[in-house]
Order: structure tokens, then C-alpha cells, then sequence
């Protein structure tokens, strides 16, 4: 088993005036990887990401993920060409559907969201080879366009998927897939099953909170792990807790969450005791997980010094 990347995420809730900090901290805690959301009212992502790689030194920086309805694979190409000029081998770019209900608020929503994914991502690769590019598709059309400038090498162009057909997309027209939180061991072995293509990274992210006594961390991880369940069906299913979690459902928020089984937390998060904690990011490895990110909870910035202080010497050990 090759031990996994470990990133972070810079939570969109957070504040832009925090991120300069919270990526120079991660970098010197360890930590591989810092990823970012191009989530609709939030803060952008590629402008956050060039902040966030002018502000550190190895840092490898991800998006997660650009929602080809709004992006035109002309422009992504250009600002993925900039980043890869001045930061090479360490911008990942990660594209996806986007929140559907988003879409269609702000009048983007595409005629075939899997269509428009796999032409975006296509001719965002083609692009950054250098191709010149005409291309009729059904959502992306363009003719004769080529890049006059190229970066020094194209990064991975990574899809974020949930079900079985964008996962296949991500294995067929992407160099790997990225899987949401509310991911299992046994999810991420069916997504890399479905990718049918073990070359392929595998980016896993992770609920997280990590404490000295372990119920403090599982407490405050309760409501967001009980949040998941109500959209999660992909992963729960193929966890084997989907009819179960109907049932938990029907109990109320209160008496849902204080009835979520330990083992759910230690499938489903990266919490408890630092042993606890880091016995989850192993279980993601040995399933196929290339790059492990922790995500900490909405609107609290300070799980990043949590997991310093107490998970990441036990994953650096």
C-alpha cells in the first residue's frame, strides 16, 4: 500500500483574510495538499488558488470542483495555463457538475450535465497540449482556437464524481476522480472499480475533527455526518448502511445524531482520538486512496490546528 497524500480543506465559509495563514501552517505542518471550492456566493477558487501557491513553496493546490456550466473551457484553460507557468506540477484543477439547484438559480444549468462535462474537460486537455482546436459538440463548440502560450507540463485534470456514470467519466476522459465526504472504504473501492483504470488518482474527501479524549471530536462531528446521510445515497449504499439510514432518519435530528453508531464515525469521518483518527486514513489507503483531505466543519477555521497538533504527527510518524 503507498501511503496517500494528505491535504486540507480552506473551508469556503472561511474568510479570505485567513488564507494566506492557513495554507503557510498546513505547508509547514506537512501537510501535502490544500484544497479549495469554487461553491456559487463564495470566494473564487482560482484566484484563492493563486494566492494560496504565491503564498507557500510546495504546496500542491487543488480545486474542487469548477462547474463546467459556468466555465468555458477557453478561459479554465488560460487560467490553469498561468498557474502551471508559475507553479509547475502544483496546481491540481478538478472539474464538475456543480450544485444543480445552483445552476438553474443562476441560469447556467446545462442541457446534459454528463455531456458538458466530458466536452469541457476534453477540450480543456486538448487546449493545454497545445492542440489547435475545433470541436461541435452538443455543449461546447469552437473553432479553430489554440493557446499561445503553454505551460511546462499539463497538470491532472481531475473530475469530481458521486455516481456510477461520472465516476466511468472520470476513469474514460480524466486522470482521476474526486469523491465527496460521506466516503467509505468500500465506496472508494467500487469508485476505483468503476474507473477501471488503477493508474488513476483518487481523491478522498473526509469529514474530520480530532481531539485528545476522542468524544469531544465525535460529538462535534455528529450533525454533519447525520447531514450527509440525507444525500449520500451512492456511498451509504455501497457501504451497506442505506436502508438503515432511512430509519435513523425518521427518529428526528436530535435523536438521529445521538444514535449514529461509532462504527458509522469511523467509516464515514476521520474523528476521535488521534489514533482513532488516523486508523480512518489508513482504511482510506488500503481501499485505493491516493490523496486523503480532511474537511473541517463549516465556519470552524481551527480544526487545522487540531489536526497539527494531534493527527498529523501520527500520519507523518
Amino acid at each position: 500500500m503507498a501511503f496517500p497524500s494528505i491535504g486540507v480543506i480552506f473551508h469556503p465559509s472561511f474568510s479570505p483574510t485567513l488564507l494566506v495563514e492557513y495554507a503557510r501552517k498546513a505547508e509547514t505542518a506537512g501537510f501535502d495538499e490544500l484544497w479549495l471550492w469554487d461553491d456559487c456566493f463564495w470566494a473564487g477558487a482560482l484566484t484563492s488558488a493563486a494566492v494560496a501557491l504565491a503564498s507557500t513553496e510546495r504546496l500542491r493546490v487543488g480545486i474542487g470542483i469548477l462547474p463546467v456550466a459556468v466555465r468555458h473551457p477557453l478561459f479554465v484553460a488560460m487560467e490553469i495555463t498561468t498557474l502551471a507557468c508559475l507553479y509547475p506540477g502544483r496546481i491540481l484543477p478538478g472539474f464538475g457538475h456543480g450544485v444543480e439547484a445552483w445552476m438553474k438559480q443562476i441560469g447556467a444549468a446545462a442541457k446534459s450535465t454528463l455531456t458538458r462535462l466530458e466536452e469541457v474537460v476534453t477540450v480543456v486537455r486538448q487546449l493545454l497540449e497545445g492542440e489547435e482546436v475545433s470541436f461541435a459538440g452538443t455543449e461546447v463548440r469552437m473553432e479553430r482556437v489554440q493557446m499561445q502560450r503553454a505551460a511546462p507540463q499539463v497538470p491532472p485534470l481531475l473530475i469530481g464524481a458521486m455516481r456510477e456514470k461520472t465516476i466511468q467519466l472520470a476513469g474514460r476522459v480524466g486522470d482521476g476522480v474526486i469523491l465527496a465526504e460521506m466516503s467509505s472504504p468500500a465506496y472508494v473501492r467500487h469508485a476505483r472499480g468503476q474507473m477501471n483504470a488503477t493508474e488513476k488518482q483518487t481523491v478522498v474527501y473526509v469529514q474530520a475533527r480530532v481531539s485528545a479524549d476522542g468524544t469531544t471530536a465525535r460529538q462535534a462531528i455528529r450533525p454533519g455526518l447525520l447531514d450527509g446521510l440525507s444525500w449520500a445515497e451512492p456511498q451509504l449504499r455501497a457501504a451497506g448502511l442505506y436502508e438503515e439510514s432511512r430509519t435513523l432518519l425518521t427518529l428526528g435530528p436530535t435523536e438521529a445524531a445521538r444514535s449514529l453508531p461509532d462504527e458509522w464515525l469511523s467509516m464515514l469521518t476521520v474523528s476521535g482520538t488521534p489514533e482513532q483518527a488516523s486508523a480512518s486514513v489508513m482504511a482510506l489507503a488500503e481501499a485505493g486512496a491516493t490523496s486523503v483531505v480532511l474537511q473541517p466543519q463549516a465556519n470552524h477555521p481551527e480544526c487545522l490546528d487540531d489536526y497539527i497538533r494531534y493527527l498529523m504527527p501520527l500520519l507523518r510518524a
